[in-house]
């Protein structure tokens, strides 16, 4: 008890200050950040790049951010044609989005707005199927937040503003085109297909948090376009919102999502690489960080090393998804937050992750060297439950 309390005197102390020593916050998250008042989430913003060392800054800085992330909700989520007044709906349309002939519904054009809306609907499905599976070893992304987003779970029937209605159980039927004459009318259904199971859905007036993660994803794919969203972004955005999420000062956490927002982003460009087929064999690309660690337990253990490879049991069979998320799949969410508050605090981002997937397999040692190949495979996918101090310690003394 007297350490933890040493430990949140110390995170006090940092925050305290006028201007924040990063070096200082560094080596204290590095140690793990303790669960009390908003030091995780603060920390992570400042790690991340999303806040400034100066804290007379922050207020302004969160404002702005906050303020473009609403924006990005008005032009990218809400469908072509809305009507809304920056506060409230407004019924009048005054502030509509207009819909002009090129932006009708059943305008194919390649600058039509209702085209774009449909064609988002592909990369969307895969996000819903990914969100609705999320850390489902815990409740919270299937519990409603507390500060849902007015002007989307109010829709006062529009279909479309919230991003699963899109995404409904039957098959694509966006598509269906009755010709009546010389007229041509079109059903305008929003939607396309998806699995029955997994999290449900609120009701209108509230939305679950992996709703929430869901808009994160879909705003971060738009903005993006080069990379869109790849399988394995949800796993990424998922720990990172939980903090934002459950930040105990409310006035930060009514805006989790935009912070999560520019925290995940901040992340993405960090390790954009790993997602992205071409780059595979780039320096930041996963292809070198899996050789990189295979080299790292090629000095730290041959032994080890020259039994994978007799057995072919190579890197990418189990090092990839180690790597590509973080870790994130193969710990309890507590304990990824715990690596991840090292991860984050490393100056050489990556370096210290290699560390700790090195630690992973040298721990498990004795196992490894008696396994055949088929329960290796088994124990390197499906890492058995351990103490995660006791892993973050190992790496640390890796040199």
């Amino acid at each position: 008890m007297a350490i933890f309390k040493a430990r949140v005197k110390e995170f006090e102390d940092i925050f305290a200050q006028d201007v924040i020593e990063l070096k200082q916050l560094r080596q204290h998250t590095f140690n793990g950040v303790p669960d009390v008042l908003s030091f995780r989430a603060l920390s992570w913003k400042m790690l991340l790049g999303y806040l400034g060392p100066r804290r007379s800054t922050w207020s302004t800085t969160l404002a702005q951010k906050r303020a473009l992330y609403k924006q990005f909700i008005m032009e990218l989520v809400l469908p072509p044609g809305h009507t809304h007044n920056g506060e409230g709906d407004s019924d009048d349309g005054n502030e509509s989005r207009g819909v002009g002939l090129k932006d009708h519904p059943l305008s194919e054009g390649p600058e039509s707005a209702w085209n774009t809306f449909f064609n988002d609907n592909e990369f969307l499905l895969q996000i819903d199927k990914d969100v609705r599976r999320l850390c489902p070893d815990i409740s919270f992304f299937q519990q409603p937040t507390d500060y849902p987003c007015e002007i989307v779970v109010h829709s006062k029937g529009e279909q479309g503003r919230r991003l699963h209605e899109r995404v409904v159980p039957s098959v694509l039927s966006s598509a269906n085109v009755e010709r009546k004459g010389l007229g041509v009318t079109k059903q305008i259904n929003l939607i396309t297909k998806r699995s029955a199971e997994n999290y449900a859905a609120m009701e209108e007036g509230q939305e679950a948090h992996w709703e929430v993660v869901q808009r994160i994803l879909f705003i971060y794919a738009k903005l993006n376009p080069g990379q869109g969203y790849v399988q394995g972004m949800n796993e990424i955005v998922g720990p990172i919102y939980y903090v934002m999420a459950s930040d105990p000062d409310l006035s930060n956490r009514a805006h989790a999502e935009a912070d999560c927002f520019f925290c995940f982003t901040a992340l993405m460009s960090e390790i954009r690489d790993f997602f992205i087929k071409t780059l595979d064999d780039a320096e930041g690309g996963i292809k070198c960080m899996m050789s990189r660690l295979s080299n790292m337990l090629k000095a730290k253990d041959l032994s080890i090393y020259n039994h994978l490879k007799s057995q072919e049991l190579h890197p990418q069979y189990y090092s990839f998804r180690w790597i590509n998320l973080l870790l994130s799949q193969e710990f309890p969410l507590p304990d990824v937050l715990r690596i991840w508050d090292s991860i984050f605090s490393d100056e050489n981002r990556f370096d210290f992750l290699i560390k700790i997937c090195c630690s992973m397999i040298l721990i498990q040692r004795e196992a490894i060297l008696e396994n055949d190949f088929a329960s290796n495979v088994k124990l390197l996918q499906n890492y058995p439950p351990i103490d995660i101090n006791v892993v973050l310690t190992h790496a640390v003394s890796l040199a």
